[in-house]
């Protein structure tokens, strides 16, 4: 910051600027820096890291759209801004008020007439009347005439400018059709070129790592290309800080720190920080199953099922094993500190076929847990409705207006000093399902032994839960797999 504030150029805008600390051999450290986006509309900058490759390979691809859109854009303005079209409107607008004024005069006309026919009725002969009366009819319809006339001459001169104009429309609606598929077509091409590195030497399009959609400056950011950079130079990061320095901004202040972006970061670091070494990401699992297509592990307590957000959450089952597979994903999770069984697919087919098992209640699971008390009664089913807590992430609770459906049978295996040795068979599979239905008074009214989040005071090293049997279909022999493992305690 120090130094930013030395030279004006990094004073004439507001931007986040990143720093990292990396490690080249053990005790030897350097920093690195990045900003955002571009610096005074330039991307490459002396002494700042650079952009991640990608942009450069469309640039001929961006330049020739960029010159499209806005030859596009400009024509939509001229056919918005056309002369037919203000023509059409101020001749619109003269005869609407040439139809006004005629039919004041008509209203008029009109009155004057029944006044006439009501004097002439008392005061005249029949045959005076009579040639009274039509003399007035001649002359009501006479006012119909000049009525259609006045909408005839304004159709004759109107309908051809509208003709006109609605083939304008026409072309506008394809412009904009067109304009906006050949945008998508360049986020597209940008999105496939920008290739992020991680630390197992995987790379990765913006558009493999955030299939559902991807916010404008996605990879322009300062964490990505910091760690994108480190990873190709074969640099340890140790620790990052972003800031915000030059004009303050809606919601940014000059030298306050921020995490990294919610929307167009955060998505992409459980991809770039895989790989990081560490004393706890040996591989260190105790393999149960394995063939081409599929890997089941027996997850140890305390470790979780697939990496998070943050440096700190990165080893995890499936950050260990990409180690060794190239193509992995995790086709269910358990919760960092539940035991057991989890089931992972070496491609994408295998990967579908056992989702859709998931989804369809096809797959067979049996959990064995020890809660916290004795419980009376011997077998039964709990039905709660779960939802999140929004007040208290990341716990879940019942609530029979909002929770999704949540069914859970049990068996009581036995008691011991006090406490219960349980099955769990659930139907459904949500987030907390067995701890909460353990829990919570209207469920069993007993917490799993050691689990803190949901009331159990005993002093304990683990949650004693574990995923003790799983049984599925095979998606390639369509034969039928039952897993099992030992419960650890």
């Amino acid at each position: 910051m120090v130094e930013l504030a030395r030279e004006e150029r990094y004073n004439r805008e507001g931007k986040m600027y990143g720093v990292l600390l990396v490690e080249t051999n053990p005790g030897e450290y350097y920093s690195i820096k990045a900003f955002s986006g571009l610096l005074n509309g330039e991307a490459i900058v002396a002494g700042w890291v650079l952009p991640i490759p990608g942009r450069d390979r469309v640039s001929i691809a961006e330049a020739a759209t960029l010159e499209d859109l806005a030859t596009m854009k400009q024509e939509l303005i001229d056919l918005d801004r056309g002369a037919n079209r203000e023509q059409y409107r101020l001749l619109t607008a003269e005869f609407a008020d040439k139809l006004e004024k005629l039919s004041l005069e008509h209203r008029q006309r009109k009155a004057f007439r029944q006044q006439q026919r009501e004097r002439y009725e008392s005061s005249l002969s029949d045959s005076e009347l009579t040639a009274t009366l039509d003399k007035l009819v001649a002359e009501s319809c006479q006012d119909g005439r000049e009525r259609r006339q006045l909408k005839q001459e304004r159709d004759a001169i109107l309908q051809p400018l509208q003709a006109v104009l609605d083939q304008t429309d026409d072309r506008i609606r394809e412009l904009k059709q067109r304009r906006k598929l050949r945008s998508r077509q360049l986020q597209t091409q940008m999105h496939d070129a920008y290739q992020l590195m991680n630390f197992l030497g995987t790379s990765s399009s913006l558009r493999e790592l955030m299939p559902a959609g991807i916010p404008t400056g996605t990879g322009d950011c300062c964490a990505p290309k910091l760690l994108h950079y480190a990873a190709t130079h074969q640099l340890k990061p140790i620790a990052m800080a972003e800031f915000w320095w030059g004009k303050n901004s809606q919601d940014k202040r000059q030298g306050e720190f921020y995490g990294a972006c919610q929307d167009r970061c955060q998505p992409l670091m459980g991809f770039m920080l895989a790989g990081l070494s560490s004393q706890s990401s040996k591989l260190d699992l105790s393999i149960i199953y394995e063939d081409e297509y599929l890997i089941a592990v027996d997850k140890p307590a305390g470790l979780l099922s697939v990496p998070g957000r943050t440096i700190d959450l990165q080893d995890s089952v499936l950050n260990r094993l990409r180690q060794f597979y190239p193509e992995i994903y995790a086709v269910h999770r358990l919760d960092r500190d539940t035991s057991g069984i989890l089931l992972l697919a070496l491609d994408k087919l295998s990967y579908r076929h056992l989702s859709q098992q998931f989804d369809d209640r096809q797959i067979h699971k049996i959990y064995e847990a020890i809660l916290g008390g004795k419980v009376e009664i011997e077998q039964g089913s709990i039905d709660l409705p779960l939802s999140g807590d929004p007040l208290d992430r990341p716990r879940q609770k019942v609530d029979f207006n909002l929770g999704k459906p949540s069914l859970t049978n049990f068996q009581i295996l036995g008691q011991i000093d006090g406490y219960t040795r349980i099955e769990f068979i659930p139907v459904t599979g949500r987030t907390h399902q067995l701890r909460v239905h353990s829990a919570d008074d209207r469920g069993l009214g007993m917490c799993i032994l050691g689990d803190q989040l949901y009331g159990c005071q005993a002093n304990v090293e683990r949650l004693h839960l574990h995923a003790r049997e799983l049984s599925f279909i095979h998606p390639h022999t369509s034969g039928k797999i039952l897993l099992q493992t030992q419960c650890p305690f």
